[in-house]
């Protein structure tokens, strides 16, 4: 949304303007710009619908912030899998970046309340539409960067996406038990084993707990809903455990 040649705010409906208040509250920055914010919000067909008013749709911001998503995550995951190929550091960040994702982050902050539509968008389910939603995470990441910086954008994505990629909610895509596997035949150190240690509930709602021990030396345990997705998260905490002590021992020897 355009700032005007008086550099002046631009005012939308009472209603709609505590919503964008709360909803800075609630994400923990006040926008210096607060335009830039209603502009992420605003869609095409709001503009088109009050074309006499400085409006200016999400698209830019939208393009911009789509670069600097990739810009970041990309950064996150370079730094917490150290031992992750380039090929699977590609496919996890394509996971973690693609539209279903993008929507569930915009739905769990409650994005499409914020969203300015014009009626017949709106008419037509357009607040809950997917690639409406991706697009305007996408576009509120634009605008962040540009009223805040890198460092807040990072911030933010520390509350809201970060932590769904340490709780393993991509681990789908992610082949915990290779890594682990090319780490222990590189140092030579050993062979690993998996092993189910208990599977509970009924059969259309399984979960497994899975034991991976080294030389007969447990190194983690994970569940899932599957005996694969088991073995994996046990590889996963074995790889954060087995990193943490290579990473101690190369302080002692400096």
């Amino acid at each position: 949304m355009r700032k005007n040649g008086n550099d002046r705010e631009i005012k939308l409906s009472r209603a709609k303007e505590n919503q964008f208040k709360d909803f800075q509250k609630r994400i923990g920055f006040d926008y210096m710009n607060i335009n830039l914010l209603k502009q992420a919000f605003t869609h095409s067909s709001y503009v088109n619908e009050h074309r006499k008013k400085p409006y200016e749709d999400n698209e830019r911001l939208e393009f911009l912030g789509d670069a600097v998503l990739e810009l970041t995550v990309s950064q996150f995951l370079y730094k917490k899998y150290p031992m992750m190929s380039e090929g699977e550091l590609t496919k996890l960040r394509a996971a973690v970046v693609c539209e279903p994702s993008l929507v569930y982050f915009a739905n769990e902050l409650q994005f499409g309340q914020l969203v300015l539509l014009g009626k017949g968008e709106e008419m037509t389910g357009g607040r809950e539409r997917p690639a409406l939603l991706a697009d305007v995470f996408e576009a509120f990441i634009g605008a962040l960067y540009l009223d805040k910086g890198i460092d807040s954008v990072i911030q933010f994505l520390e509350k809201v996406v970060f932590p769904k990629i340490d709780s393993g909610a991509f681990s789908h895509v992610m082949d915990f038990k290779s890594q682990l596997q090319e780490l222990v035949q590189r140092d030579g150190v050993g062979s690993l084993e998996y092993k189910i240690l208990q599977e509970k509930g009924p059969a259309h709602n399984r979960e497994f707990c899975s034991r991976v021990s080294l030389n007969g030396k447990e190194l983690g345990t994970g569940t899932g809903r599957s005996k694969k997705e088991a073995e994996q998260h046990a590889a996963q905490m074995a790889l954060e455990q087995l990193k943490a002590f290579i990473q101690k021992e190369q302080k002692l020897e400096q």
